[in-house]
């Protein structure tokens, strides 16, 4: 474990604090050195998650690093690098943290319709980007799998908890994981009768690729869902669906990018449902029948105590 920097004053730089630790830290933490050295900025302009995936690492690896360098945490990290940078002025803060194309003072009207028109372009590259002969392939042996690993780390998590519980709505045996040693359990118990699914906007995040590799090893048909074909991640897949990549006007935590992997994961869930259709049919009904007695109904009773009917919205 690298100790907290108590003992140095801040008159060291940041690029100091990290040359100094870096040869103590771990193979993870110094990565996130590695990264900072070549490029000083890069915390400003990146999310935590972001930063954990340019160096192959987690969240909870960064916040350690960023403990071992003498800070509370990402945030204060960041802004210690803003003000050594000069990048610490409220306009520069708006480029690199919220948005490049934006302007602070712009309309509403005008942020809807610049947003608008990220997430459809992302959503049509992602459209151009699939191969549809590998999403069907994908579906079908999700279709026929005794079980199905998902594997996500940070907001790929999020999407992995998405697509398993999607998949498990209609009676596919999925899990998902986003922390390393459950997800390795489970990997290394794979067949050739599983399928195994990593999540991850750069295919570098070394978790999510460990445990994509396990359970390759043990013999279950592996899929990487990433913005980039020539990823780690890609590399380690049988098959791989490519969605749009950031470009540079986007926001460091773009949720287009997002979008683009719940435009992946909602089409193999229809493929997956069309195939499974008297199952997934019956799961459906057996779910929303278990739920519908926590459903408000459509009247609903005003502060006097009477019940009232809703508007008609024609």
């Amino acid at each position: 474990m690298v100790p907290l920097m108590q003992d140095v004053g801040n008159e060291l730089s940041i690029a100091q604090r990290i040359s100094l630790r870096r040869p103590a830290m771990p193979k993870a933490m110094a990565k996130i050195a590695d990264v900072i050295t070549a490029h000083p900025t890069a915390p400003v302009e990146l999310t935590i998650t972001e930063l954990a995936d340019q160096a192959g690492t987690s969240a909870a690896t960064v916040t350690r690093f960023c403990r071992a360098i003498g800070f509370e945490g990402y945030t204060q990290f960041r802004v210690g690098v803003a003000a050594e940078s000069g990048r610490g002025d409220t306009g520069t803060t708006w480029r690199t943290d919220i948005a490049e194309d934006i302007g602070q003072d712009d309309p509403a009207d005008r942020v809807l319709l610049t947003l608008l028109g990220l997430h459809t372009r992302s959503m049509e590259t992602t459209t151009s980007l699939l191969d549809l002969d590998d999403v069907q392939l994908v579906a079908r042996a999700i279709a026929e799998a005794r079980h199905v690993d998902i594997y996500g780390v940070g907001g790929s998590g999020v999407i992995a908890d998405e697509f398993r519980g999607r998949l498990y709505r209609i009676g596919v045996n999925a899990h998902s994981w986003s922390d390393v040693h459950d997800g390795l359990t489970s990997a290394v118990l794979q067949d050739a009768s599983s399928v195994a699914v990593g999540i991850s906007n750069t295919g570098r995040t070394e978790e999510t690729i460990e445990m994509l590799s396990h359970a390759r090893a043990a013999g279950a048909l592996t899929v990487a869902i990433t913005t980039d074909a020539d990823s780690w991640l890609a590399s380690s897949a049988d098959v791989a669906l490519i969605t749009a990549s950031e470009n540079p006007a986007q926001r460091p935590d773009d949720l287009s990018i997002k979008h683009s992997q719940l435009l992946v994961i909602d089409l193999l869930y229809v493929l997956v449902a069309q195939r499974t259709l008297g199952q997934a049919a019956t799961r459906l009904a057996a779910s929303a029948m278990a739920v519908s007695s926590h459903r408000r109904t459509p009247s609903a009773p005003d502060a006097r105590g009477t019940t009232r009917q809703k508007e008609s919205t024609r």
